[in-house]
């Protein structure tokens, strides 16, 4: 009995060994795991964020009229470029009656005031020439004949001007004669012959006849998601690319950032604008739809490497990356600068020429197809 269970023991130390000596053969048969490198590279690495918009200018004048009626004559057309005080269009009054009537009988209540007025100085002087009044009293007479006249005249003028908008000796004043208060180009003329147009006063903004602006000096408008508004700051450069303006980049400087934001779209959007530097050469149209790139960060010609070679401690999080040695990997702190998400500047811990570990071993298959 004895004999028999040395003998089970002495087997299965032979089993096992010899199992163990071919585990061991067939682990040193196996190919060692290869993983790919990649080095360092000189980039510019430019870290920014996206806003649309559109292209809009500095400062658009509405031109409106002073008073009410129908328009005329139009004597200028979008794209046009005008000067101040050059005409615009020309208004035909549509009268009050009410006021028409009034001005009518001003104008034969002033006449009978005069009529009377010149019998009474015709009197005096009559009266003076026989030396029966002093020449204080013919003056003070003719004074009064005179002050007839002048109201008649201006009863006169008011009943034109209410009549047709303009009287004779006012000029460029007249109020049916629309002109230009700025030097520009025309973008709009919303109106045609024929529309009836509302005076500007305190209590209506009037109907807008032409609207002008400086067409070299534009400005990008555009809305910023609430993730992205703390990251900019006035004085930032843009980036502008204006989707009509084909291999056209324009530089800008972000002027405004709303302090305020607008919900749209389920989203908090931020209004921001920024001054273009124009290039003169190139004819940008008002409205056009951009998109500007918003400068956070630039590093110019530094070291860098994809971001999907760092790895980070899982302790201390602090970035590392594996450089080859010899037939294995050592194990490399680095220092972090910019990134733009796909690249991202090494300030510390590798150099230029070093074989960095990228996480995809390759397998025997891969081998055989790159062969």
């Amino acid at each position: 009995m004895k004999k028999s269970v040395t003998i089970f023991i002495l087997i299965f130390i032979v089993v096992t060994f010899a199992g163990a000596m071919y585990y061991l053969y067939s682990k040193n048969a196996e190919d060692p795991v290869v993983y790919e490198t990649e080095e360092p590279s000189t980039k510019t690495i430019i870290k920014k964020t996206v806003a649309t918009g559109s292209i809009l200018p500095l400062e658009e004048v509405l031109i409106k009229p002073n008073i009410s009626g129908v328009i005329q004559e139009v004597y200028v057309k979008g794209g046009d470029i005008v000067k101040e005080g050059d005409l615009i269009a020309k208004i035909r009054i549509v009268p009050n009656l009410s006021s028409l009537n009034n001005a009518k009988n001003s104008i034969e209540t002033n006449k009978i005031a005069l009529d009377d007025e010149k019998r009474n100085y015709d009197r005096q002087q009559s009266l003076f020439a026989k030396g029966v009044i002093s020449k204080q009293d013919l003056e003070r007479a003719e004074v009064t004949y005179k002050q007839a006249q002048q109201s008649y005249n201006a009863a006169n003028r008011n009943y034109d001007i209410v009549r047709t908008g303009s009287t004779r000796g006012l000029g460029n004043a007249a109020n049916t004669l629309i002109r230009s208060t700025v030097a520009g180009m025309v973008l709009d003329v919303p109106v045609e012959v024929g529309n009836q147009v509302i005076e500007s006063n305190n209590f209506n903004e009037g109907t807008t006849i032409a609207s002008l602006a400086d067409v070299n000096k534009l400005i990008f408008e555009g809305k910023i998601d609430e993730s992205d508004v703390g990251k900019i700051r006035e004085g930032l450069p843009l980036e502008i690319i204006v989707g009509a303006v084909e291999n056209t980049t324009f530089d800008a400087i972000l002027d405004y950032i709303a302090p305020k934001g607008v919900l749209e779209n389920g989203a908090i959007q931020f209004e921001i604008k920024g001054t273009l530097n124009k290039q003169d050469t190139t004819f940008v149209r008002v409205g056009l739809s951009a998109n500007a790139s918003i400068i956070l960060a630039r590093a110019d010609s530094v070291l860098s490497i994809k971001e999907a070679l760092v790895q980070f401690d899982k302790d201390s999080k602090a970035p590392f990356v594996e450089i080859k040695n010899g037939d294995g990997f050592d194990r490399k702190d680095i220092t972090l600068g910019v990134s733009d998400g796909i690249y991202v500047e090494i300030k510390e811990g590798i150099s230029k020429g070093d074989a960095i570990k990228v996480w995809n071993e390759i397998k025997e298959e891969d081998k055989k197809n790159n062969s």
